[in-house]
Parts: C-alpha cells; sequence; structure tokens
C-alpha cells in the first residue's frame, strides 16, 4: 500500500496529494519545487492541509486536462473537477528575470533555461513529466555532469547503503523547535552511521532501538480520502487568495 506521508507536505506532488500512486518521477516534483523555492525566495506551495496544497498547485500552474482527470478515483475526481478552475500562470509571470543574475559564467544559465527546466519539473501529470536521467541532460544541468560520477554515486549507493526504515508517517505534523529539529536531525545521522558499522549493509538486522521514532500520542494525520466527504461547494480560503499576491517575497521586485 502506497503512502501520502512520503514527501513533506509542501514539496508533495500532485499524484501524492489525489492518491494516484507514484513513481520515480516524483522526485522530479519535488526537487523543482526546492528548486524554484531557492529562485523565488519563498515556499512555491505553502498548503495548510493535502486539500489547501491541491489549491495553491492550481492557483499558479493551472486546473489540469481532462485526460488527467480521467486518471483519478471516481470520488476523488468529482472533487476536483469542482474546484473553481484556474488558467494558471506563464513561467515568465511566476519566475521572471528580475528573480536571476544579470550575467553568467556559463551561456547556458540564461533565466529562459532555467524557466524551461521548471516548466518540465513542475508538470501536473507525472506522466509529461520530465524524468531523472532526462532532466540530467537539460542544457542548464548538463555544464556540470559527468557519467562517470553519476555511475560511481549509483554503485555507491548500492554497496553502501543499508536498508530503509520504515518512515514516520506522523513527523511531517509534529511542532518542533529549530533545536529540536537539529537534536533529532542528529540523531538520526548517528544512528544511521551506527547501523552502517553495526553490519547492516551485510545484511545483518540493525542494532536495537535504531530508529528514532517518537512514541507521543498524536491525533491522527488527514489523508486524501477526505476529499470523498468534502462538500464540491465548500470553499476554501485559497480559491480566493492566491498564494503568488499574499506572498511577500522576491516578486515584488518584478511588480
Amino acid at each position: 500500500m502506497m503512502t501520502p506521508y512520503v514527501v513533506t507536505r509542501y514539496y508533495r506532488a500532485p499524484e501524492v496529494i489525489l492518491g494516484m500512486g507514484y513513481k520515480e518521477n516524483v522526485d522530479m516534483w519535488s526537487v523543482g519545487c526546492i528548486f524554484g523555492e531557492v529562485i523565488r525566495g519563498t515556499v512555491l506551495f505553502p498548503g495548510t492541509d493535502h486539500i489547501d496544497q491541491w489549491n495553491k498547485v492550481i492557483e499558479q500552474l493551472g486546473t489540469p486536462s481532462p485526460e488527467f482527470m480521467k486518471k483519478l478515483q471516481p470520488t476523488v475526481r468529482n472533487y476536483v473537477e469542482n474546484r473553481p478552475k484556474y488558467a494558471g500562470l506563464t513561467f515568465p509571470k511566476l519566475f521572471p528575470d528580475c528573480l536571476f543574475p544579470a550575467d553568467s559564467e556559463h551561456n547556458k544559465l540564461k533565466a529562459s533555461q532555467a524557466r524551461d527546466l521548471l516548466s518540465k519539473m513542475l508538470i501536473i501529470d507525472p506522466a509529461k513529466r520530465i524524468s531523472v536521467d532526462e532532466a540530467l541532460q537539460h542544457p542548464y544541468i548538463n555544464v556540470w555532469y559527468d557519467p562517470a560520477e553519476v555511475e560511481a554515486a549509483r554503485d555507491l549507493i548500492q554497496i553502501s547503503m543499508p536498508p530503509p526504515q520504515i518512515y514516520d508517517k506522523q513527523l511531517d505534523e509534529r511542532e518542533h523547535s529549530i533545536d529540536e529539529w537539529k537534536e533529532l536531525i542528529y540523531k538520526e545521522v548517528m544512528n544511521f552511521e551506527e547501523r552502517t558499522k553495526n553490519g547492516v549493509v551485510k545484511g545483518q538486522p540493525s542494532p536495537s532501538g535504531a530508529a528514532v521514532n517518537s512514541s507521543e500520542s498524536l491525533p491522527p494525520s488527514s489523508s486524501i480520502n477526505d476529499i470523498s466527504s468534502m462538500s464540491t461547494d465548500q470553499t476554501l480560503a485559497s480559491d480566493t487568495d492566491s498564494s503568488l499576491e499574499t506572498s511577500a517575497g522576491p516578486l515584488g521586485c518584478c511588480r
């Protein structure tokens, strides 16, 4: 069973939000969100929950095509089709020239190339989204691309990485201070090193208590299944408040 908790909410791909299942290029959406955030200086899709997250996506990228809608589960499709329709913004408007350096030592590292890559990463339909291998060959990326380096990294992962542990799906919903997050990250890194030293990569069982999971009681997290129980005429705050209009970020320099 696939879980919707594979990605932190702001970077969660549409296929995860909508419970469609996912493949490798689910990560290309997340990378595109991070790439865009670095350029713009603000989170692209700062949803407050999975439904608001979807609204933030379509406000900026537009309502997906009927072809995409056919791939959704009936209850989810009914909800999505009854949301307000958005034309979306062009990528030059989402990422205007003023957000990019004027000059670059590489003639391929231009604003137009960055926008082209973003437009291929941030495609709602995963069947049309760029793959990892295609992204590595994109003009904005391949100035640094070294096939030998990629193969060496793949070999290292296959040989050295311990098997992944079960993801704590409630992690995204927890509230921690910066110091608490630092402590949790530190423990996770130390735990990873400890598991590696103790032969997990050789097939031995992981050390007792290896997982860094809090046992605190938390309320159940929301899921995409909640969509089916919502009224199709329910109005959310994001239906009237565009994330571009309400965010005070670098886009202000272009107005």
